[in-house]
């Protein structure tokens, strides 16, 4: 059974261009115009959303928002005109898990999407295991893919999940940039740095008052430096 795209654009030309070349790629394709009629469609067996952030209405980071406040993990890739660090770094503080300006290459979002998927339907080497990482209050279940902080449940998405893993359980190791875009991204094309530093900035943010487990070496890159705990 083919995966399921939910295509969320209020854009009737972008709409069917997505769906004419996601269905060649063999996926199933399902369109909505605006983030309410999305949510209606939503559970319904979707693979992946491809969310566009400006519509009337809901816009789509408030509908990544609702959908991450009410426990839905779903991966979800923006399609956005905004092309800023700060929007960037606001479609992934809403749980994004990519993000594509516009205009974009089909192509490329063809690539990602299939890189998403890939990395939601399969865990990872460094994280397949079965411990817990205690570091006094922060505690990362490597079985149950979950963070807890202080006793609080960190809700995490799965890129975030995989940087604190892979960082966590290579301690003091220094990874780059380079390093952490060919083991968390490695299907994915056209991963900058910059996506690199805008996720460990979120990263951080939830980590709170352990935020500076996560330190950075100019020059070299990040480690997870249990000295700051």
């Amino acid at each position: 059974m083919p995966e399921k795209i939910l295509i969320v654009d209020d854009d009737k030309s972008i709409c069917e261009i997505l769906e004419f070349n996601l269905k060649s790629e063999g996926f199933g394709v399902e369109c909505a115009c605006s983030a309410e009629e999305a949510l209606k469609k939503l559970p319904d067996g979707f693979a992946l959303i491809l969310l566009d952030v400006m519509m009337g209405g809901m816009s789509g980071y408030r509908m990544a928002e609702r959908l991450r406040r009410e426990g839905n993990r779903i991966p979800i890739i923006f399609l956005t005109a905004k092309d800023t660090e700060n929007d960037m770094l606001t479609g992934f503080s809403v749980g994004g898990d990519d993000y594509i300006p516009k205009p974009f290459s089909i192509k490329e979002v063809v690539a990602r999407i299939k890189a998403v998927v890939k990395r939601q339907n399969g865990t990872p080497a460094e994280i397949r295991t079965c411990r817990k990482l205690v570091f006094d209050d922060v505690v990362i279940d490597l079985e149950v893919k979950e963070l807890v902080v202080k006793c609080e449940k960190i809700i995490l998405t799965k890129t975030e999940f995989e940087i604190l893993a892979l960082l966590a359980e290579n301690p003091e190791r220094i990874f780059s940039r380079e390093d952490l875009i060919d083991r968390i991204w490695k299907e994915a094309p056209c991963i900058s740095k910059r996506t690199v530093d805008v996720h460990i900035t979120r990263l951080r943010k939830k980590l709170g008052d352990y935020a500076s487990a996560i330190s950075n070496r100019s020059g070299y890159g990040y480690r997870f430096n249990t000295s700051n705990l």
